[in-house]
C-alpha cells in the first residue's frame, strides 16, 4: 500500500502593502512600469493594481476636461500600455473604465 502525500494548496500570502497599493498605488509606486517589473507581484496582482490606478487616472482625465487643476501628467496611456505590455500575447479584451458611474 502506498501512502499519498498531501501537498498544502495554501495561497500565496499578499505583501502587507498590497492593500494599500490597491487603494492609492502612487503611495506605494512611483510609476506603473515599477508595478510591471515588480518581482514579488504575480501577474494578477500587477493587473489589480494597474486597474485601480486606471481607475483613479480617468478620474483625473474627466476632471480636466471639465477645467478643474489636476495633475500635469495624464497617466492614463501610460497605464493602458502598461496594462497591455504584461498582459500573456499582449492581448486582452480591454474595457476602459466609463467616466460615469452608475
Amino acid at each position: 500500500m502506498s501512502k499519498k502525500h498531501k501537498t498544502s494548496t495554501k495561497p500565496r500570502a499578499q505583501p502587507v502593502w498590497f492593500n494599500q497599493a490597491l487603494i492609492d498605488p502612487t503611495s506605494v509606486f512611483s510609476s506603473p512600469e515599477q508595478v510591471a517589473e515588480h518581482s514579488k507581484l504575480t501577474l494578477e496582482e500587477k493587473l489589480r493594481i494597474l486597474r485601480s490606478w486606471e481607475y483613479d487616472a480617468t478620474e483625473v482625465s474627466v476632471s480636466l476636461e471639465e477645467g478643474m487643476p489636476g495633475a500635469e501628467v495624464d497617466l492614463l496611456p501610460i497605464i493602458i500600455c502598461t496594462i497591455l505590455r504584461i498582459t500573456p500575447d499582449g492581448f486582452i479584451k480591454y474595457e476602459s473604465p466609463t467616466k460615469h458611474h452608475v
